[in-house]
């Protein structure tokens, strides 16, 4: 592989490094260029050798847009914003999301040699790490042990960060180059073919078991959850052990792997072989377990408490939800909150000229019904947002209204300007911002958080034990302090208020009665973390991505169909303003609507038209037979299951030819 991006923006000449950095933390003065002898030989400089990796996770490119926004989409719960004849076009995201790429669309390029530039700099630091005078020192002195442990810690983190980019890129493109050495001047290592991703995998799995004794906790040696720690790196082996035991389709049948549903007879979607999947379980067990028996991380008292830390940029420091958040800064880089978040359209002296949210990433109306029917369960409003604020164009009022017949336009509301609002120096930007302005709301991008660790630490369990009352071990055979019910029943009934915990708790004994303990997680796994990027890639490792997406549309004709009915969608809600609050009757109360059945008296309430109208209504009927089967339109069409990218054709024309593409795309 001929690797453009890096020769182009970072290596020069005789191991010369680069440094630049455009996030809050990183944001330090540092010399313009140095040697390798005089940046690996001093922690300081080292330092911002790896800190220029950090800072090259907050590109558009990277992980401030298209990894925590775009690359997610599309399952059963959550939709790129393209129906119809857009879910087609091949050259933007409305249609590759919609699995129906081309390797002609220009994004491809940008994602790949950006990433492979990440990939290429934790090179740089791990070779200069590991030919440092620091790690071999000559004197057994204090100073020359706390140097030594530094260096290993600066290591570690180059190489857990690296096992990161690699595996989202497996996610994206399957079999890819794979290279762990930093490349040489003369590009003599410069092309490469593909490795199979399973070898990258375990070679990813070795890597981080070698290293995590040498990060610290989250809260330790000054460590907060802007860098990678220990439990990050715990929870990412076992998650890619999880998705090296799953199911992914194949560039070819490989001998003695087992073939799922939905599988193409040219490219096949095969797992690994029993034994090799037990092995993986039982390794994602014992790393899962030992991040929850270090009591270092916990759920935060409550998901609205969680989502407004988030939305404000306030850190937790002592056991953080997070285990890893990619540090973003204000009006830099972060798109979280401005391109997907709560629709907030046109001025307003309350958030200034621009408003917020192209929509980009849309949740799906069954999604929103399948939440606990008591409404109860807080995530719901907090995930789905059927409203918006804008002016209204009759009376030029700023104000909330329920987005009504619209099934296809629910925003992810996880990411919200009135919370955003408590945090003073983002309010002050934005309403200082013309109407052009693209204000970054430096919103962190959490790449794992505490609820996934305890979702898959039940799924390993159940899996490795085959009840939902074991106890995982870790590595060192201590036995977890949960079963994998706890951890299930932890992530659910966090979501209801104090008084209404049994009510969540019999709510998920009747999922586990009805789907089995496995489709209790399936669900917990949308309830707990649809829109942050998580949802389609444990989907595509459970084979279940496919027949989701179509249980979502056949669910949503029959709610459609059952308008005004017990289980179906109403035709009109009604619903009343906020007589105290911040915008004072400006904002709806949304625990005033029954969204499940009428009141009993409409008196003092508003009304909208809802999703049940679509029977008798033209344009929900166009919704119906045109938008719903254009959604994820290209998933089976060319090549069964095929839910990769292709490698861009100018990725391509550029590997002199190592690279090519497979699943039906052409070169």
């Amino acid at each position: 592989m001929y690797m453009k991006a890096i020769y182009k923006t970072l290596i020069l000449s005789a191991g010369v490094i680069y440094f630049t950095s455009c996030s809050d933390f990183l944001d330090q003065s540092s010399p313009s260029e140095m040697n390798d002898e005089t940046v690996f030989n001093n922690t300081y400089y080292t330092n911002l050798a790896l800190n220029k990796v950090y800072g090259d996770l907050t590109q558009d490119q990277t992980y401030s847009s298209f990894l925590p926004i775009v690359c997610g989409l599309n399952t059963d719960c959550e939709l790129v914003d393209g129906l119809g004849v857009d879910a087609s076009n091949t050259s933007n995201e409305r249609g590759c999301m919609n699995y129906n790429c081309s390797p002609g669309w220009s994004r491809l390029a940008n994602v790949w040699d950006a990433m492979y530039k990440l990939i290429e700099n934790t090179n740089l630091v791990i070779e200069g790490v590991e030919a440092s005078p620091l790690l071999n020192p000559s004197e057994d002195t204090s100073e020359a042990r706390a140097l030594k442990k530094t260096m290993l810690c600066y290591r570690a983190e180059a190489k857990t960060l690296r096992a990161m980019v690699y595996l989202d890129l497996i996610r994206l493109f399957g079999d890819i180059p794979f290279k762990m050495e930093r490349s040489q001047s003369d590009l003599s290592n410069a092309y490469l073919g593909k490795t199979d991703r399973d070898e990258i995998m375990d070679s990813l799995i070795t890597d981080l078991e070698e290293i995590i004794p040498d990060l610290p906790w989250a809260g330790e040696d000054g460590y907060t959850t802007e860098h990678v720690t220990r439990g990050y790196a715990h929870g990412l082996l076992a998650n890619i052990a999880l998705t090296r035991a799953g199911f992914a389709i194949r560039e070819k049948a490989k001998e003695g792997y087992i073939e799922g549903e939905n599988s193409d007879p040219v490219y096949p979607t095969q797992r690994c072989d029993d034994e090799t999947r037990a092995k993986m379980y039982k390794l994602a067990e014992q790393h899962l377990a030992a991040v929850i028996n270090s009591m270092k991380h916990s759920l935060t008292t409550s998901v609205e408490e969680y989502w407004r830390q988030m939305n404000v940029c306030e850190l937790q420091t002592v056991q953080p939800e997070n285990l890893f958040e990619i540090p973003m800064m204000l009006n830099k880089s972060g798109e979280l909150g401005y391109t997907v978040g709560f629709r907030v359209s046109g001025a307003s002296s309350y958030f200034g000229l621009k408003g917020n949210s192209s929509g980009k990433l849309k949740l799906t109306a069954p999604y929103f019904w399948s939440f606990d029917h008591s409404g109860k369960d807080t995530r719901r409003n907090i995930t789905c947002a059927l409203s918006e604020f804008s002016t209204d164009k009759d009376t030029k009022a700023f104000r909330e209204t329920l987005s009504g017949n619209k099934p296809f336009s629910i925003y992810c509301g996880k990411w919200d300007y009135r919370m955003m609002a408590g945090n003073t120096s983002w309010l002050e930007a934005v309403r200082a911002g013309d109407a052009s302005a693209k204000i970054c709301s430096g919103i962190n991008v959490v790449k794992m958080r505490y609820p996934h660790v305890l979702l898959m630490y039940a799924e390993a369990v159940y899996e490795n034990y085959k009840t939902e009352s074991a106890q995982g071990v870790d590595a060192d055979g201590n036995v977890c302090v949960m079963t994998a019910k706890d951890a299930l029943l932890a992530v659910h009934k966090r979501a209801y208020a104090d008084a209404d915990k049994a009510v969540g708790e019999a709510f998920i004994e009747k999922v586990i009665a009805d789907k089995g303990f496995m489709g209790a997680i399936m669900d917990e796994n949308a309830w707990e973390l649809a829109g942050e990027g998580v949802r389609k890639f444990d989907l595509i490792r459970w084979n279940e991505l496919s027949n989701k997406i179509d249980e979502f549309k056949e669910a949503y004709k029959e709610c459609v169909n059952l308008a005004d009915q017990a289980g179906g969608y109403p035709s009109k809600v009604y619903y009343k303003y906020k007589t105290t609050a911040v915008y004072a009757d400006q904002e709806i109360d949304m625990n005033s609507i029954n969204w499940y059945e009428k009141p009993s008296s409409t008196s003092g309430f508003e009304s909208k038209d809802f999703w049940g109208k679509e029977l008798n209504d033209s344009k929900g009927q166009e919704q119906l037979t045109i938008n719903l089967p254009s959604i994820s339109s290209g998933l089976n069409k060319e090549v069964k299951n095929r839910y990769l990218l292709p490698i861009a054709s100018t990725t391509i024309s550029t590997s002199n030819g190592n690279l090519y593409n497979s699943y039906g795309y052409a070169n």
